[in-house]
């Protein structure tokens, strides 16, 4: 049985297109989304209609898609939590993040339809499992289980991961969120992050996914994914298109 997972997509379409044509030569049984559909990037109705076209196509039964942080900021106009500043220096970065945001997100509001927001908001809150035949359950999630705000890196601490996972049965847990590839084994638990299709933190450029392969036999091999993609056709289409923080989009997609 093949699975493939894909995540934090944030409305960069060609990224995507380089995923979905990977994932489709692998020709998986079942595939996960795990979150951050649209926000962030130049074309996110796009990127919505692309993935709900995918699945009505794959079957509904066969690709789960669940939402992500970001998705919930777009549907309901929550932001990512800050702690109180508490000098007027980190009051004034603040100002200029929360102002950044308020930018991305509006434009991000502004570009998708009805009936893309409402395939958003059916999504949030969600999680996702599966149980193999042979091997168990695996479960997939954005950020932790019953959190789409935390984070679980690598350098995140055994103890801390255990709690995470202690409300949930399985041996294979999958995440998304941190836009960074990670693959470890925590009391039992194999914790698997198959990075980010549109916005990599640690491989800019490449658009990420992970193939899970499980065998007769009960093992599973893990294959995480890196395609690049036109990051020089995408700014170009920002000017177009009139992205409003077309420099801040660059650094980001290059990781400067």
């Amino acid at each position: 049985m093949k699975l493939a997972v894909f995540s934090d997509v944030h409305g960069n379409l060609p990224a995507l297109e380089v995923v979905k044509a990977d994932i489709e030569a692998h020709q998986p049984d079942l595939i996960w989304c795990l979150g951050d559909l649209a926000s962030h990037g130049i074309r996110p109705a796009e990127c919505v209609r692309t993935i709900q076209t995918w699945r009505e196509a794959f079957g509904k039964d066969k690709f789960h898609v669940i939402g992500g942080n970001t998705d919930r900021y777009l549907v309901t106009g929550e932001r990512f939590r800050l702690s109180p500043a508490t000098d007027e220096a980190e009051f004034n970065q603040q100002l200029a993040i929360r102002k950044e945001f308020d930018t991305i997100f509006n434009w991000g509001f502004s570009q998708i339809s009805w009936d893309d927001y409402q395939f958003i908001a059916k999504r949030i809150g969600r999680e996702v499992s599966h149980y193999v035949e042979g091997f168990g359950w695996v479960i997939g999630y954005h950020a932790v289980p019953g959190n789409d705000e935390s984070f679980l890196t690598p350098q995140t601490p055994d103890e801390e991961v255990a709690d995470f996972l202690l409300d949930r049965e399985g041996k294979l847990a999958i995440g998304a969120h941190i836009h960074r590839q990670m693959d470890k084994t925590v009391r039992g638990w194999r914790v698997v992050n198959c990075g980010s299709v549109g916005a990599s933190a640690d491989m800019a450029g490449n658009a990420q996914w992970g193939l899970f392969t499980f065998a007769d036999d009960g093992v599973v091999d893990v294959s995480l994914k890196a395609l690049p993609f036109d990051v020089d056709g995408i700014i170009e289409d920002a000017q177009a298109l009139d992205f409003p923080l077309v420099d801040w989009l660059a650094k980001r997609l290059r990781d400067e």
